[in-house]
C-alpha cells in the first residue's frame, strides 16, 4: 500500500513539474512558431499553431536590415566584461566579510542589496549626464561599467553566502603555512568554492546579456547589444510580430543553449551548501 502512495505521488508530482515547465516554455515555442510566419498569419484570429506557411523570410529580412553579428559580438564582450569585473571585485570584498566582518558587515550587506530595490530611471539622469560628459556614450566600456555596478550587489551576496559555508580551519592552515592573502584567495578560497563561483558567473551573465533599461538609453548602434537589436522592430507605425519574434530568437537563443548545456553546474552551484 505504502509503494503504491508514494508511486502515485510520483507519478503527481512528475505530471505537474511537465505542465508548469511546458507552462513556462509555452511563450517561447509560441515566439519561434512565430518567427516562421508571414505578418499577416502572425496576426490571424483565431492563431494557427501548426498549420501555416512555413517561411524563413524574416530571418533573411532580419539579418539584411541589420547586422546580428555585431550585435551578438557587443552582447558577449558587454555581458562577459561586467561579469569578469564584478567577479574581481566581488572575490576580495565577499572574503573580507566572510572571513574578517567587522561589527557594520551585515548593515553594508543590507545596504547594497537595498540599492537593487531602487528603480533605475530614478537615476537615469545623472548617469547619462555623466556618461556624456565622460564620453561613455554608446561605448563598451561604459555598458560593462553600468552593468557591473548594477549587478555587483547580488554577486557579492552570492559569493558571501559560499565563503561561510568554507571551514575557516583550512584558511588558517594555509596562513600557518605561510601564505598571504593573495595566495590564500587564488590557491585555496578559489578552488574550493569553484561551484559557488561558477552558479555565479553563469547568473550574472544571464542577468547582463538580458538588461535592457541602461542598454536602450546608453548605446544606440557602436555598442548596442541584442536588446536595442530586438527593440529596433518596435516602429511608430506598429509592431512587427514576425520579425520581431525572428529577432528575439536570434538574440536568446545564445543565452538559452548556454544554459542548457551549464544547467546543472547552474543548480550545483545555485544549491551548493544548503545542506550541510
Amino acid at each position: 500500500m505504502a509503494r503504491r502512495v508514494t508511486s502515485r505521488r510520483v507519478w503527481v508530482s512528475t505530471g505537474a513539474a511537465w505542465f508548469f515547465g511546458f507552462v513556462i516554455f509555452l511563450p517561447i515555442l509560441w515566439m519561434v512558431l512565430t518567427s516562421f510566419k508571414t505578418e499577416l498569419e502572425a496576426f490571424a484570429m483565431p492563431p494557427t499553431f501548426l498549420f501555416f506557411h512555413w517561411t524563413t523570410e524574416n530571418y533573411a529580412t532580419v539579418q539584411g536590415r541589420s547586422d546580428y553579428v555585431h550585435h551578438a559580438l557587443n552582447s558577449i564582450i558587454v555581458a562577459g566584461g561586467s561579469t569578469l569585473l564584478a567577479l574581481l571585485i566581488a572575490i576580495p570584498a565577499a572574503w573580507s566579510m566572510a572571513f574578517a566582518p567587522s561589527k557594520r558587515t551585515k548593515d553594508i550587506l543590507l545596504w547594497m542589496l537595498s540599492t537593487k530595490m531602487m528603480p533605475s530611471v530614478g537615476v537615469l539622469v545623472p548617469i547619462y549626464l555623466i556618461y556624456r560628459d565622460f564620453g561613455l556614450l554608446d561605448t563598451r566600456g561604459g555598458l560593462v561599467a553600468i552593468l557591473c555596478l548594477g549587478n555587483l550587489p547580488i554577486v557579492i551576496w552570492m559569493l558571501f553566502t559560499y565563503f561561510k559555508e568554507i571551514p575557516k580551519d583550512i584558511l588558517e592552515a594555509a596562513r600557518m603555512d605561510g601564505a598571504t592573502i593573495g595566495r590564500e584567495l587564488i590557491y585555496v578560497l578559489t578552488p574550493m568554492a569553484i561551484p559557488g563561483l561558477a552558479s555565479t558567473l553563469l547568473l550574472n551573465f544571464i542577468l547582463a546579456w538580458n538588461e535592457a533599461f541602461w542598454t536602450l538609453n546608453l548605446s544606440t548602434l557602436d555598442a548596442a547589444p541584442l536588446t536595442v537589436f530586438i527593440a529596433s522592430y518596435s516602429s511608430p507605425e506598429g509592431l512587427f510580430w514576425a520579425k520581431l519574434s525572428a529577432a528575439s530568437t536570434l538574440a536568446i537563443a545564445p543565452i538559452i543553449i548556454l544554459g542548457w548545456f551549464t544547467q546543472r553546474q547552474l543548480v550545483r552551484g545555485l544549491t551548493f551548501g544548503a545542506v550541510k
